[in-house]
């Protein structure tokens, strides 16, 4: 049982009651599949952009879609209620497109982040439409040097 896990629905009411509030609410996605360092600093610094921190995890179809036939190495499940567990996180949904962008014309969060894999330019021009159309502003946050789930998964394998 995962309590800050929410449906779409229940987070963009939260978002409601936010802005009524004037509190700004922060906004990312991903895999998450190997939580690591890397993830924790990330979404600690995405936190801190704003009053609250929504997390959207991808479901396990479309972490598959976009990491390969051998992922995720844990299910959308345990993945959110790891993720859950932080006190960085506010709440999280998980979401089961390979893209994000009808979550944000949903929820229509005020910041959103992401990590120094990318940059504006090369988000998804549809994930990156969304979130002009809603004022969104982007973030793009400095990942970690050497960790990620990838090179954790490379030096157990050999």
């Amino acid at each position: 049982m995962t309590p800050k896990l929410h449906t779409p629905e229940q987070l963009a009411a939260l978002r409601d009651e936010f802005a009524a509030a004037g509190k700004r609410l922060v906004f990312t996605n991903g895999c998450f599949d190997l939580l690591h360092v890397g993830h924790v600093r990330y979404l600690q610094a995405a936190r801190a952009l704003g009053d609250a921190l929504l997390v959207a995890v991808n479901g396990d179809a479309s972490v598959r879609a976009l990491k390969g036939p051998t992922r995720p190495i844990n299910n959308e499940q345990d993945r959110a209620e790891v993720l859950g567990a932080l006190g960085c996180v506010d709440g999280l949904t998980i979401f089961h497109s390979e893209r994000v962008t009808d979550l944000v014309r949903m929820i229509r969060p005020q910041i959103y982040a992401k990590g120094g894999d990318y940059t504006v330019e090369s988000l998804d021009p549809g994930e990156r439409g969304a979130l002009e159309a809603v004022g969104a502003e982007i973030r793009i946050l400095p990942l970690v040097p050497g960790k990620s789930t990838t090179s954790i998964i490379e030096k157990w394998q050999s």
